[in-house]
């Protein structure tokens, strides 16, 4: 959920580079980097895959939806309003959407009832517009801790959350509530442990609020992801990836096997979207082709 900075090459020569060279690719079906012409097994897979709009975000959006439609890929993440009509027009869907651009959006979450007015406010007008735009799901935080008991912050997300699901449930638009790690990224964040969020979502008992499980703050907070995700599926709408260490390429520079929880999560019969949010420190649309076909299966 944090922008991060161009590494190695300016990141304005990585979009002039990578522009043509991914436009030389049959990207899909087609040629994808690391598989040969003509190999075999290049059907879209068992996941929707998406890709969260800020890691590349120096890329103009028209440009970037052209490039992420040519990848195969269905969806951008993470979008204001003002930006699902331009995603539409490329005939793409925004998998993931804001209902607000205020800075202090992760801190200030469910966990204080002090937050629920200004919160509920934001839900009430954004979930009516993402329904008409066709967008399935709105972001949520948990909020940080600042003192808080876990009991006592489960027991307010809980009473906000409650009273909004109506509105989700009757438009059709998830609230998905994010997971996000307090060791390196997020101090103070509570809800930075998949038990904590499951015991939200089940208390709250909605088809409508699920969880928006981030593989790379998860990976740094417990670890035991593919056996977490099978355990918590039906609490768990929507995904991020990352590489760990460092949020960046799904490559063989980090810890995680993607294509095997790629597979584990198509094996629980998911439906939503697996989301690409990783920093990229080569050229971008290359990066992210890669991570496309490392997450194929």
């Amino acid at each position: 959920m944090m922008p991060g900075k161009p590494h190695g090459v300016t990141r304005r020569r990585m979009v002039v580079e990578t522009a043509g060279a991914v436009s030389g690719l049959a990207l899909w079906p087609g040629t994808l980097p690391g598989r040969p012409p003509g190999e075999p097994g290049r059907e879209p897979g068992r996941l929707r895959q998406s890709v969260s709009r800020w890691p590349f975000g120096e890329i103009p959006l028209p440009e970037f939806c052209r490039a992420v439609r040519d990848l195969g890929m269905e969806a951008i993440d993470l979008l204001g309003s003002d930006e699902w009509p331009v995603v539409a027009d490329c005939g793409l869907v925004c998998s993931m959407g804001y209902p607000t651009d205020r800075r202090d959006f992760i801190a200030s979450g469910f966990n204080r009832v002090e937050h629920h007015p200004m919160l509920l406010a934001e839900l009430e007008v954004t979930i009516p517009l993402a329904a008409g735009a066709g967008v399935p799901n709105v972001i949520a935080m948990f909020g940080n801790r600042e003192g808080l008991s876990d009991e006592e912050g489960i027991a307010n997300c809980i009473a906000g959350l409650n009273r909004i699901k109506p509105l989700a449930e009757a438009e059709g638009v998830t609230i998905c509530v994010e997971l996000l790690n307090s060791k390196v990224d997020h101090p103070d964040y509570q809800g930075h442990r998949t038990a904590f969020g499951v015991a939200v979502v089940e208390a709250v008992d909605s088809p409508r609020v699920k969880l928006l499980y981030d593989i790379y703050h998860m990976q740094i907070m417990e670890g035991d992801v593919i056996r977490t995700i099978r355990d918590n599926t039906d609490s768990i709408a929507h995904y991020h990836t990352g590489g760990v260490p460092g949020r960046h390429e799904l490559d063989e520079t980090q810890e995680l096997n993607y294509t095997a929880i790629a597979a584990a999560i198509a094996d629980t019969g998911f439906g939503g979207f697996l989301a690409h949010e990783f920093e990229p420190t080569r050229d971008p649309l290359r990066s992210l082709a890669e991570a496309v076909v490392v997450c194929t299966v």
